[in-house]
């Protein structure tokens, strides 16, 4: 089965009352632990390559991987997407280079600016076969080159969404409701609580259309924990909580983000094993056990939070 696009995965999963996960990558590890959770789940899968990704690996290289795993997972539908495009050339760029879908993020722009930005993007990538998530409201937080302060986020109005996927002709839209970027989402004591009347308004609003939630990482102790104990500096840091995922799985959220807890997987194992094995120094050694807590990390969210499991 070759990249698809995110069409009929929404389709379903809208239908079916469940989220596609979509997962960042980096690395060849990340992309294994996610595509060989999703194979022995039979999840359908969205493999989202933000620009600093690109940056770091390069877009060949992550596209080659990706192709890689397609290949190794043949049963399973995954979707090569862009996350956070800040503008036309980067979308374009991936259009180009084989990506199956990409978001354009013009939420910080004015309502005028976001919509003719989304558009030129909707028309060259539609005339490609590609399909476009945009982004009405602006999540607060930290994600690679995303940087939003809490007194610059905004939620996402109900009255405009109508206007702007009808103008623009995107695919998907993403919504602020509540999630934020990275690992710091809420304020310690603070009870973290989704907007969900947003969105039962939007869902009214655009009947079957397929909304996002991006900065949904539940950010899970455990993790949080571990990388305390063995060096790390991470207080105070809150995710959004799994059961409220799985309430706007139900509703019209069709396509779920989650890259920070990856990396708190990751990042949690390989400072454990430092600090357990300090003579070692082959990077396998140590990469292992992380693509392994990766890919049971993925399982969980598959299987308990997106409801996506058996799906593909």
């Amino acid at each position: 089965m070759p990249l698809v696009t995110t069409t009929e995965m929404f389709k379903k999963a809208y239908e079916g009352g469940y989220a596609i996960g979509a997962f960042n990558v980096n690395n060849m590890e990340i992309v294994q632990g996610i595509t060989e959770a999703c194979a022995e789940t039979r999840s359908p899968v969205i493999l989202q390559v933000s620009k600093g990704a690109r940056a770091y690996a390069n877009h060949t290289y992550l596209t080659k991987l990706v192709e890689a795993a397609v290949i190794e997972n043949p049963e399973i539908p995954i979707a090569l997407h862009l996350d956070h495009g800040p503008d036309f050339e980067t979308c374009k760029s991936c259009i180009d280079g084989g990506f199956t879908s990409v978001m354009i993020d013009g939420s910080s722009l004015p309502f005028e600016e976001n919509v003719k930005l989304a558009k030129r993007v909707v028309e060259y990538a539609h005339d490609h076969g590609v399909v476009v998530e945009a982004e009405l409201g602006t999540l607060a937080g930290i994600e690679d080159e995303v940087n939003v302060s809490a007194e610059d986020s905004s939620y996402t109005r109900p009255e405009e969404v109508e206007e702007f996927v009808t103008r623009t002709g995107c695919d998907s839209l993403a919504i602020a409701i509540g999630t934020s970027h990275g690992a710091y989402k809420f304020k310690p004591g603070t009870k973290p609580q989704l907007r969900f009347d947003i969105l039962k308004e939007v869902e009214k609003r655009l009947p079957g259309f397929p909304i996002v939630l991006h900065g949904s990482s539940s950010v899970p102790q455990e993790y949080v924990e571990m990388i305390n104990t063995y060096g790390g500096a991470m207080p105070g840091a809150i995710g959004v909580p799994e059961d409220q995922l799985r309430e706007a799985a139900r509703m019209a959220v069709c396509k779920i983000n989650i890259d920070s807890d990856l990396r708190l997987a990751m990042t949690g194992t390989i400072r454990k094993y430092f600090a357990e094995h300090p003579d070692h120094f082959d990077p396998r050694q140590y990469l292992k056990p992380a693509r392994a807590n990766i890919k049971a990390m993925v399982m969980h969210k598959l299987i308990d939070v997106l409801g996506c499991n058996g799906k593909a």
